[in-house]
């Protein structure tokens, strides 16, 4: 069974966006689905490997957030590496990822992944031409030997234009809680969009298959990209629900013999919203 579409009428504001009731419950639905898919993973044994690559500020990690917001982190994990060690970049490029694939029963976000050689390596040139070609050769290589072992891999890529990029690069310039996100990499990039627009496109034309084929996400919206991205990735597995039932709790423990200690005697953080309990908690 698989639930990615939706029940009922979905309305839109004159600019064309979904109005905020529906973009919730809509949300609220995909999620509940989302848990079902979780128990269907665990219970099966499968290992789900999603990656996410597009465009800065494309929104990649509000989906992510959005997705796992109500999974179990234990079956539901993210990845996003950070700059190689000197050690990693000696290993066989792929190796680092290797070891943060899923194990059965698991399914792992790659925010950002391998991909990192044909785009931003690339343009920025921190490998060599041999190591850029050697990875067009041998990505869907590796992408195949993980499909033939048993492994779901999907693959999303998020497209914006650059006039909506743009506008987000400036709110987020002048949103000091955001700001941290314009990390020098994302303004060499924004400097260099027709580099990676081309490095996109021959990433495309080599690793675009048919046993793990780019899924092209629109982006420019982030409530349809977020929708229509987890409404996909639910149709990408066949799943039942196996959500439990409701258990019937035990009753508390009660120990006449038992005192609480006193409440002056634990240190309490400061209440400065509310008040403290007159009694222990």
């Amino acid at each position: 069974m698989t639930d990615g579409h939706t029940d009922g009428e979905i309305r839109y504001k004159d600019n064309g966006v979904i109005k905020k009731k529906d973009y919730k419950r809509e949300l609220e639905r995909l999620q509940e689905e989302l848990v079902k898919l979780q128990y269907w993973i665990a219970e099966n044994d499968l290992q789900v490997c999603v990656i996410f690559e597009g465009r800065d500020a494309a929104g990649k990690g509000g989906v992510i957030k959005r997705i796992t917001r109500r999974l179990n982190p234990r079956v539901a994990r993210v990845v996003a590496l950070g700059k190689p060690t000197e050690r990693e970049n000696r290993q066989w490029y792929f190796q680092r990822y290797v070891e943060e694939l899923p194990a059965k029963g698991e399914m792992v976000l790659f925010d950002r992944s391998w991909y990192n050689r044909a785009g931003v390596e690339r343009v920025m040139d921190f490998c060599t031409d041999e190591e850029y070609e050697r990875f067009l050769r041998t990505a869907p290589e590796f992408e195949d030997m993980l499909v033939r072992s048993g492994m779901t891999v999907i693959k999303y890529w998020f497209s914006i234009s650059d006039e909506e990029q743009e506008r987000r690069f400036q709110k987020r310039n002048r949103d000091t809680k955001r700001r941290w996100k314009l990390s020098p990499m994302d303004l060499e990039a924004r400097a260099r969009w027709a580099e990676f627009s081309k490095a996109k496109d021959d990433m495309f034309e080599h690793t675009d298959t048919e046993v793990a084929p780019w899924y092209v996400v629109h982006a420019d919206v982030k409530k349809h990209a977020r929708l229509n991205c987890i409404s996909h990735l639910l149709d990408q597995i066949d799943y039942e629900d196996l959500t439990p039932d409701p258990i019937d709790l035990p009753p508390r423990q009660v120990d006449a013999d038992y005192e609480r200690p006193d409440i002056d005697s634990q240190t309490w953080v400061p209440a400065r919203y509310g008040e403290n309990p007159d009694g222990v908690v």
